[in-house]
């Protein structure tokens, strides 16, 4: 397997009009609303980045000099259009009693940069994946907007390129909404984008949903909550990191498939490849055999409800189930091990256990989860941010724009749902670890795919490998 380093040394200038906020279109309520008390945890406190690429659509024409659309005027009003439903998103977080969030919905509005790049989208190469070239340029972070508190809650750049087509990076703020919450947003944009003058699905605020009871209690075991001391410097260091994206098609999958022992043969794709990686990463980082290492996995807890969520909640609704072993015990035991593992852990979350979560996030302050040796993994690749339309068509990649993002950078994978240039479609994982730690772990990963399991826990070997990895 090749390595696809078509985009690798791809340098571009950008060309940004200084930024301004977008208020909504209407007057909108001025009023305090409550996060629930699954968004206010400490684990979500920060940005997600976000990207979107648009190839040039004919039939829109480009520039308003030519009779066409230009998609920075277009979306620029969609915006503003779609803050009159989901105008909370305009407003400022502000910290109450107890460190409780809540939105104070001033109509402020969310930041907005139109730029132009001297980029063609083919220039990218065929692999649009991340880590993508000159990403601080087409998401620019604007000094002063990055906070948590009393900053724009979302940042928009929308960035043209010279064949016609162009970027759209959003910045987050991440204690609003998960990936579904954002993407029911953009949808909303992009239908305002085509001429709507109303949404086919309303926002539902109702935080109340996901707030504790009263009185609290836990009742279930969040061990991803546990206080674990970082006594030998295991978080990962900030310098020197490595980032990289691995595609999984259908004869990687199969490929991981030949390690699953018989009882275990109804896994998904997203429990194996979760099992694999939590595997390969732990070789990788050389953990010591004694030390518990985790695995976090990502579970929409939407549909756990009965009856479930309203459509149009657009608030974090998902739990951070944990899985743990000894370094020694994951590292020397067939994959089936960690895949048993991984599959009892997104089995936890139900209906009570998102409410016991809540409650332990009011008893305990809003704690972070552990990140000292924890790897955690989040699978977007049914939240359809490629499939959000402005009316230029499907964008060619959408997801995050990058991998190791959180309030603890380093610890967290994005599952990305990807088609290669042989049409083939799977998914793709940003994967962000220090330099040496990352030829270990592709070392190890191209032992698994391509079945040499005497090379399968050679932490030593110092081969580079790379696995349809754009670096």
């Amino acid at each position: 397997m090749a390595a696809i380093l078509a985009s690798k040394s791809l340098v571009f200038t950008v060309r940004r009009q200084p930024p301004e906020l977008i208020a909504p279109a209407k007057p909108t309520p001025h009023e305090l609303k409550l996060l629930s008390d699954i968004d206010d945890q400490e684990g979500l406190r920060f940005q997600i980045p976000v990207i979107q690429f648009y190839r040039n659509n004919p039939s829109m024409g480009m520039g308003m000099g030519m009779g066409g659309r230009d998609p920075v005027m277009v979306i620029r009003e969609a915006i503003a259009r779609t803050l009159v439903f989901y105008y909370p998103f305009a407003g400022r977080l502000r910290e109450g009693p107890a460190r409780k969030l809540m939105v104070d919905c001033t109509g402020e509005g969310v930041m907005f940069i139109e730029a132009d790049a001297d980029v063609t989208l083919n220039q990218f190469g065929d692999a649009l994946q991340p880590p993508f070239p000159c990403l601080e340029e087409l998401l620019f972070d604007v000094p002063g907007s990055g906070a948590v508190l009393n900053c724009p809650l979302l940042l928009i750049q929308v960035t043209r390129m010279k064949c016609g087509g162009f970027i759209v990076a959003l910045r987050l703020n991440h204690t609003m909404s998960d990936a579904p919450g954002l993407v029911q947003f953009m949808e909303a944009v992009g239908e305002m984008a085509q001429g709507a003058s109303s949404l086919s699905l309303h926002p539902v605020w109702q935080r109340e949903l996901l707030s504790a009871r009263n009185p609290p209690r836990v009742t279930c075991m969040h061990r991803e909550y546990d206080e674990v001391p970082d006594l030998n410097g295991t978080i990962m260091p900030l310098d020197d990191m490595a980032h990289d994206s691995f595609f999984f098609g259908p004869a990687e999958v199969s490929a991981l498939r030949k390690f699953v022992p018989t009882h275990l043969r109804r896994c998904s794709t997203f429990e194996v490849l979760t099992a694999c990686l939590w595997r390969c990463r732990t070789i990788a980082l050389q953990a010591n055999p004694e030390e518990e290492v985790r695995i976090i996995c990502i579970v929409n807890a939407r549909g756990k409800f009965k009856p479930p969520l309203p459509s149009g909640y657009y608030g974090n609704a998902f739990a951070f189930p944990v899985a743990i072993s000894t370094a020694g015990k994951l590292c020397q035991n067939p994959l089936g091990y960690a895949l048993d593992l991984v599959m009892k852990a997104k089995a936890d979350v139900t209906e009570e256990y998102m409410r016991s979560l809540a409650d332990l996030m009011v008893i305990k302050g809003r704690p972070h989860f552990a990140v000292v040796r924890t790897y955690l993994v989040s699978d977007v690749t049914r939240a359809g941010f490629e499939e959000v339309d402005f009316g230029w068509g499907k964008a060619v990649y959408g997801g995050p724009a990058k991998g190791g993002v959180g309030a603890i950078p380093g610890v967290a994978s994005f599952y990305i749902p990807f088609t290669n240039k042989k049409g083939e479609h799977g998914i793709v994982v940003p994967f962000c670890l220090p330099a040496p730690a990352m030829e270990r772990f592709m070392t190890q990963l191209h032992s698994m795919l391509n079945n040499n399991t005497d090379r399968l826990t050679n932490a030593e070997n110092k081969t580079s490998v790379f696995i349809a990895s754009a670096l």
